[in-house]
């Protein structure tokens, strides 16, 4: 959404054109710092595990940033949220294949199926911003988002694991 969706975030706000069509290029130069930060300091500082807690937990809190702002401000969150964003995929795979043995090819065609995400959360986000607030639509799809990645880092993955092993232990 962050990246997707941050123009048409921009553009409600009545940001004219010429500036919003940059607002991509400030998300994802907050993903590359946040790319590089994940790279430098795990598993050296803290887990993937952690890390991914803490980049929800950043991701709501950027949300309702952007959600309490108005303009030029809300925009600033919403191109952050490139920074939380960033090591949400390179964390959550390798936490969802771990201990799969046999399994691993199934579950990462899984993982990847599960992109669709990426297309449909901003196509709901156009649809529902044209009868809500938009910045109320935008809390209301991205904070249950991030608080869903944070159950996954902290239990969900693991739930997912001792399944996978009492069912290879049959």
């Amino acid at each position: 959404m962050a990246g997707d969706a941050i123009g048409t975030y921009g553009r409600s706000f009545n940001i004219p054109l010429d500036q919003a069509k940059f607002f991509t290029s400030f998300t994802l130069g907050c993903m590359l710092v946040g790319y590089v930060t994940g790279f430098v300091t795990i598993p050296r500082f803290i887990s993937q595990a952690r890390y991914l807690t803490w980049s929800a937990l950043l991701g709501v809190a950027l949300t309702l940033g952007a959600y309490v702002t108005r303009g030029y401000l809300s925009v600033a969150f919403v191109a952050a949220l490139g920074f939380a964003n960033a090591m949400m995929w390179p964390a959550i795979f390798p936490l969802a294949i771990h201990g799969l043995g046999k399994l691993i090819e199934r579950g990462s065609a899984l993982l990847i199926m599960g992109i669709c995400g990426g297309a449909l959360i901003p196509q709901l986000f156009a649809v529902l911003k044209q009868t809500l607030d938009f910045q109320l639509v935008f809390a209301m799809l991205m904070v249950p988002c991030y608080l869903y990645i944070a159950y996954y880092a902290t239990h969900g993955h693991r739930a997912g694991q001792q399944r996978v092993t009492h069912a290879f232990a049959r």
